[in-house]
């Protein structure tokens, strides 16, 4: 009769390195360097059910003052990852970080776009020469979508 012995202990669990997405500083903290950019690069932070950073995925990259975005190209590796949220990131080479109407057009287009495919997105971050904007913070653009991601994301963490 065969026997089986566990010849090692089994590693000890790692807690994932990747940074969580709690506010907008953590946003500019990940997403800085993009200002040094001198055409606008459009990104997407793909997030797990926690926040966690699962990947930064360039959506488009443009010109020195714009960028062509559609929502496929968004959503794309979010849906191949597994993403439970998304937060969108993109630089104004200009230096200054205020939302253009397309900006906030853009926006609700793709806050809809998740709202459909199941994919919370977070927040918008413009930033610009060190600074940056939460179009989140700002209003108008989200409407009080995607506040439910918030809750669900800390009933999630507070179960760990």
């Amino acid at each position: 009769m065969p026997r089986y012995q566990v010849s090692e202990k089994p590693a000890a669990y790692k807690k994932p390195d990747n940074p969580q997405v709690q506010r907008p500083e953590d946003i500019y903290a990940i997403c800085g360097a993009m200002t040094r950019r001198r055409q606008e690069v459009f990104r997407v932070l793909l997030l797990d059910a926690r926040h966690r950073v699962l990947r930064k995925v360039t959506a488009s990259i443009g010109t020195i003052d714009s960028a062509l975005v559609h929502p496929r190209d968004v959503f794309r590796e979010a849906i191949r990852r597994n993403a439970a949220a998304v937060v969108l990131v993109h630089n104004h080479p200009s230096g200054d970080p205020k939302p253009s109407r397309d900006d906030i057009e853009l926006t609700k287009r793709l806050a809809r776009a998740g709202e459909i495919l199941g994919i919370c997105v977070l927040d918008h971050v413009i930033v610009a020469a060190g600074e940056y904007v939460s179009l989140r913070e700002r209003g108008g653009a989200f409407n009080g979508g995607g506040d439910d991601c918030f809750s669900q994301a800390a009933s999630t963490s507070s179960r760990t």
